[in-house]
This record gives structure tokens, sequence and C-alpha cells, in this order.
């Protein structure tokens, strides 16, 4: 495990009832319903869930450290996009619950693939979300 050599920021945010509850940050700025998909045994209900805002933090942050390479690289990631699918389901010979990802990012600005290629490797590198999973979480990365 590495150790911050400072913390920039820090967020907070309290959930109540689970996957079927209420999360909101300390600061008022998140406050969503939760509703369990179908596909897990829930009513499918109109709210968010944990896996689609693990997706949203972890797509937002990606492109952030995207961004911040390609400029250190002196590429262009204008236009450019990072989506990110997470997957959960039962642990192997475990009775818990684990997660897959599967970023991709389109980075139209730059014409070398093998560049593109480069800034997206970098980035997961950088990224905070890829360096707290890393080893933990299987990350597939594929560049549109």
């Amino acid at each position: 495990m590495t150790e911050l050599t400072k913390v920039l920021y820090t967020a907070s945010a309290t959930a109540e009832g689970g996957r079927e509850g209420h999360t909101a940050s300390d600061d008022g700025r998140l406050d969503v319903k939760l509703s369990s998909p179908a596909e897990m045994g829930g009513a499918g209900g109109a709210g968010t869930n944990p896996e689609q805002l693990f997706a949203a933090g972890y797509a937002s942050c990606f492109h952030s450290a995207l961004k911040l390479v390609a400029g250190r690289m002196k590429l262009d990631a204008e236009g450019s996009t990072v989506t990110a699918k997470v997957g959960i389901g039962p642990l192997a010979g475990s009775p818990g619950f684990g997660l897959t990802v599967e970023l991709s990012a389109s980075l139209p600005g730059i014409e070398d693939r093998e560049q593109a290629q480069q800034a997206f490797d970098r980035a997961h590198q950088v990224c905070p979300y890829s360096n707290a999973i890393r080893g933990n979480v299987d990350v597939t990365l594929t560049l549109a």
C-alpha cells in the first residue's frame, strides 16, 4: 500500500437503507435515491445504485487523468470521452461479491493510435480509482 504525502480533499457521504435507500454527500451536492436493479433481484426502481455511482466516479476521474496525461504528452484530448462499465457478481469460492470494470476511451484528436494507447495506459497509472482498485478488481482497457 502506498501512502499519501498529503490529503488534498476529503469527500463524505452517508447512506441509509442500503440498496433500497438514500445517499447524500455532507455538502448536499449529491443527494440520490437508491434502487436495486431487477437483475439483482430488486424492484428496478427509479433510483440509482452503487455500481452506477462507482462507474460515474471512475469514468470522470479517469477522464481527468487522461486529459492530464495527454496534455503532458502534448497530445490533443479535445472531444475525448471515457466510459466505465461496472459489473457485480458473486466471487468464486466465497460468500462475497466482487466487481469488474471495463474502461473504454475515445480520443478523436489523437490520430496516432500508438500515442493514444500510451496516453490511455499512462492514465491508468495516474488515476486514483485505478490505483485504489489495482490488484483487487479486474479492469479491462479498450481504446475505441
